[in-house]
């Protein structure tokens, strides 16, 4: 009978408690502050656990103004947010469902809907009223199930994404949709946007490069630190949306 013994376990990777990432993966020392005039409020579903790629917490690092809750439902925005909030309809949604830009026809980066799922009219009083901005943090079906079991984001404006610019992500994470983009990009496009600050787009999107450019440096060495790949009919991240 041999002797050999099975191998001791390997230590867990430690991570930085700013921004959750694996430490070989943290860039936090490298995050320049921004202060928004829009506040930030990023929803993450509790099963969003891609801990290597995901940007949620990353992007909230960079603003003055920004909270991050992990959950499924708040009872309001308020509550969510955890403070008051005068007027939801003064705070955006972005999510994408079963709309897309380009079949709406839709002019500029940024688009405000209406209730019934079309273009909204005067879209640029509507975008310089905002306040705030609500990002899903999921799955295609994770947030879904954020949007449907949260019923005062209808008192919200739905907004979506008609990008420039397909997402960085590239090869690292395949893209159903040419207008799926990271949190942190889609954070970029809407703040830069309403914001009329194309700073914040070149911030935050530097960030991301930088976080990619580590990935791709230690995933040969650390293959623990793949991403898990999504269940079979799922796909990851926040920007993947599709409504029933």
């Amino acid at each position: 009978m041999s002797n050999l013994t099975d191998p001791a376990p390997a230590e867990p990777i430690p991570e930085c408690p700013h921004c959750q990432k694996p430490m070989p993966l943290c860039i936090c020392d490298s995050v320049t502050p921004i202060e928004n005039r829009l506040s930030l409020l990023i929803l993450q579903h509790p099963q969003e656990q891609d801990r290597a790629l995901g940007t949620a917490r990353l992007l909230a690092k960079h603003f003055a103004d920004a909270t991050v809750r992990v959950g499924l439902s708040w009872p309001s925005l308020s509550k969510a947010l955890g403070r008051p909030v005068e007027n939801a309809a003064r705070w955006a949604v972005l999510y994408l469902g079963s709309a897309r830009a380009a079949d709406l026809e839709a002019e500029g980066e940024i688009v405000a809907l209406n209730r019934k799922g079309e273009i909204a009219e005067k879209q640029r009083a509507i975008l310089g009223k905002l306040e705030g901005v609500v990002l899903l943090d999921g799955t295609w079906s994770q947030a879904k199930a954020l949007w449907w079991r949260n019923p005062w984001m209808l008192k919200c404006q739905r907004v979506i994404l008609n990008p420039a610019h397909p997402s960085r992500y590239g090869r690292l994470r395949k893209e159903p949709r040419s207008d799926g983009l990271s949190t942190i990009e889609a954070a970029a496009t809407i703040l830069a946007g309403v914001e009329r600050r194309p700073d914040i787009a070149e911030i935050l999107h530097a960030s991301f490069e930088r976080l990619l450019t580590r990935y791709r440096e230690v995933q040969a060495e650390m293959p623990e630190l793949a991403p898990k790949p999504a269940p079979k009919g799922r796909r990851r991240d926040f920007r993947r949306r599709k409504r029933a």
